[in-house]
Parts: C-alpha cells; structure tokens; sequence
C-alpha cells in the first residue's frame, strides 16, 4: 500500500513540504496530484479540479520539477525551453522571452545553445526547475528537486524558489529528505510515514507535540543562560562530565522520533495498491 487514508489540505499560496523515510508515499502522491497516476480510492482536488477528469486542464496550471532529470540530452539548453514552453501552451509570441527569462535565472544564458549532455548535474537540475515555471504555473510541485546538486547550484535553487514566492502568490509542494531544505523553504511542514499523516504544522507547533517532546527532551531544564552558567560551575566543582543541549528540538530529531530510525530500503512503492 504506497498511500493510504491520506487527508492533506494545501492552501493557496503555500509553502508545504512533505517529507517522509523511503516508501513513506510522497512521490506517490504527487503523482496522483500532477495526473499522472490514478488512485484506486478517495478523492483530490488540485486547483478546485478532480485529476481524473480534469487532467489536461489541471497539467496546464500547474508545474512539476520531477526527481529525475526531465531534459533531452542531445538537445541544447534553449531547445529543451522552447520544446517545453510549447508543451505547456505557452503564447508563441512570449516563448523567446520566457525563455531568457529561464535562462537568467537558472543562470545559463552564457550556455544557452549548449547540449545539455555537457552539463554538470547543478545544471542540468537548475534548467530542470526553470523548465516548469516557463508557464507561470499557480502551483509547483518539487520532487526533491536539489538531488545530487553541489552546494553553489543547491543555494542557487533556494534562492531562485525564495524569489519566485516573494515575486507570485505562486503554491509549492516541495518533498526532499534534506531538513534544512524544508527549514528554509517551507511555512508547514508534513511528515508521512507509511501513506499516512503522521505529523502537520509550523516546526514550532511540531516541537511542542507530546511525542516529540518525550523522545527529544533534555535532561535538565533551565531558564536563561543566568542558571545554565550557575549550574554548569557546580556541575564542574563536583567533578561531573556533562554536555548541554537546546530544549528545542531540530526537526532531524522531530522526523526520527516520529518515523523510527531503522532503515528504510523499500522499492517499488509506485506499483504498490494506491488508496488516497
């Protein structure tokens, strides 16, 4: 069973990332959502439509950076835009500026009329990403979307995705298993485990869930950085060995204490039974 009893609500204009062990249903349910997969049960709406009957419709709102490279090799930068903006029904009379504009901001306007075949893996992902956006899209859905990527092309990305909702009233769906990504990018954050919601809210409202608090609290708890230096100079004058932590837990140890920390190596999750 790849998703199971899933209820999950987006709102216009935001920014949500799903993030899940391997097999936990995320890719799964974007796929359901962008139309590309039917679910043998439940119901969608994307954009106020049902994806079983609405899909040409709904693929032409919305943007999917998929988690693999979406791109034609033997093709140059430029020609994979202009094949792209005419998929996605873009004027014929705007393609050559969407696709400067998509040039600049993946920034490869210096490589425009390079194959794509010569591109390191941060580029070939920036021009991955500015591909679903040559539309203007209302909604993106992002499949871990900075995968394999150095650092330099990952900033890159935060920053082109940062601009683009400060710029549009533009909703994401962003998976990855990168925390920070989520941190960062994200004003909710939905943990799935096994094709359920097993956690949704802002980090803050997350660390303060009971589970979450059990598995991750301190040992000791103090108010202010007044008590903590106290403590730590009576510790030390009776020779005890200690190390300090935050009561606040990052959302690594909120991800672990909710999903488990055995490994997760399943495959195939796609094939599986799909119940939304």
């Amino acid at each position: 069973m790849a998703v199971a009893d899933l209820s999950l609500t987006v709102r216009r204009g935001e920014s949500v990332g799903l993030l899940g062990p391997n097999g936990a249903g995320k890719s799964t349910t974007l796929r359901i959502l962008s139309t590309l997969l039917n679910a043998d049960g439940g119901s969608a709406r994307v954009l106020g439509l049902d994806p079983r009957t609405s899909g040409a419709e709904i693929r032409s709102r919305i943007g999917v950076v998929p988690q693999e490279i979406a791109l034609y090799s033997t093709m140059s930068a430029k020609e994979n835009l202009v094949f792209f903006a005419d998929l996605a029904g873009v004027a014929r009379g705007r393609v050559g500026e969407r696709v400067d504009w998509a040039l600049e901001i993946a920034g490869l306007t210096d490589r425009r009329d390079s194959r794509v075949s010569e591109f390191s893996g941060g580029m070939k992902r920036r021009l991955n990403l500015v591909a679903a956006l040559l539309h203007e899209p209302e909604l993106v859905f992002l499949d871990e979307p900075t995968a394999g990527v150095d650092p330099q092309s990952r900033n890159h990305i935060f920053e082109q995705v940062e601009s683009l909702r400060a710029e549009s009233d533009v909703t994401l769906v962003y998976t990855t298993h990168q925390m920070g990504e989520v941190e960062r990018l994200c004003d909710r954050i939905v943990i799935l485990d096994r094709g359920r919601v097993v956690a949704d809210g802002s980090l803050s409202e997350l660390q303060g869930l009971e589970a979450v608090q059990r598995e991750t609290a301190p040992r000791l708890r103090l108010k202010g950085a007044a008590e903590l230096d106290r403590a730590a100079a009576l510790l030390r004058e009776h020779g005890f060995q200690f190390d300090a932590e935050s009561g606040h837990a990052d959302l690594e140890s909120i991800f672990l204490s909710l999903t488990g920390r055995a490994l997760r190596d399943e495959v195939g999750a796609d094939e599986a039974e799909v119940k939304a």
